[in-house]
């Protein structure tokens, strides 16, 4: 894919959800909320602090995550729904 996000920007792909729950109850597609789970697929560079040096990013391509429900802004990609974040919108990494 040919996209680079700048700065502290963050390219994910969202990791679908089970299409059951754990009782066996096969959930449709019309009941799903969109996933709050994702894999990142590129990183920016970070963002500078005060005397101008990089802040590492604390992702990296590949890595699967947790994010809020309203994060992100949704766009299409070699048509691919993904969405592009800021770091701060992440939540956490799923070890």
């Amino acid at each position: 894919m040919a996209f680079q996000p700048l700065h502290d920007r963050v390219l994910v792909r969202r990791v679908e959800s089970e299409e059951k729950t754990k009782g066996g109850l096969i959930i449709p597609d019309t009941a799903k909320e969109k996933p709050a789970e994702g894999e990142v697929v590129a990183v920016g560079a970070g963002t500078r602090d005060e005397d101008g040096d990089r802040i590492a990013m604390d992702v990296k391509a590949g890595d699967r995550i947790l994010f809020g429900k309203w994060s992100g802004t949704e766009v299409t990609l070699d048509g691919e729904e993904l969405l592009i974040m800021k770091e701060s919108d992440i939540l956490g990494i799923i070890g």
